[in-house]
């Protein structure tokens, strides 16, 4: 996994305002979004009281802010990805994941979101292709 000098930048950044250990960062100028991922158990850090630590790092930057929460376990990593959406179930075999999402959320997940989730799952857990 490799990082731009600007990525390294706004992690610590992100760190320096959250308290939130990083373990990566990726950045959409199609959408104009940053998406951190920290280190599982510092979700709540990221976030702060009432959402203000990515309040902050949002005006700081000046584009929108995504965290998703770590976890060495690929299923749990791949459900947080889809988060808020309701995750029914992640089953892994062969380096695919498949998502089974709730009937109510299937119109939520476009094709970015589900770009997002391959790009994450490879990264972190060698996953090479994600269904939903």
């Amino acid at each position: 996994m490799k990082l731009s000098a600007e990525e390294i930048g706004y992690i610590a950044l992100f760190e320096k305002i959250t308290g939130a250990v990083t373990k990566d960062c990726v950045t959409d100028e199609e959408e104009n979004k940053i998406l951190f991922v920290v280190k599982k158990g510092d979700m709540g850090l990221a976030i702060g009281k009432k959402g203000a630590n990515i309040q902050r790092v949002r005006q700081v930057i000046g584009k929108k802010i995504q965290v998703i929460e770590y976890s060495e376990d690929p299923a749990e990593f791949v459900k947080n990805i889809f988060h808020p959406l309701r995750v029914n179930n992640v089953s892994i075999s062969n380096k695919v994941a498949r998502v089974d999402l709730d009937d109510r959320d299937k119109i939520a997940t476009g094709r970015k979101n589900i770009q997002k989730a391959k790009m994450l799952a490879e990264r972190h857990h060698n996953l090479s292709i994600v269904i939903v």
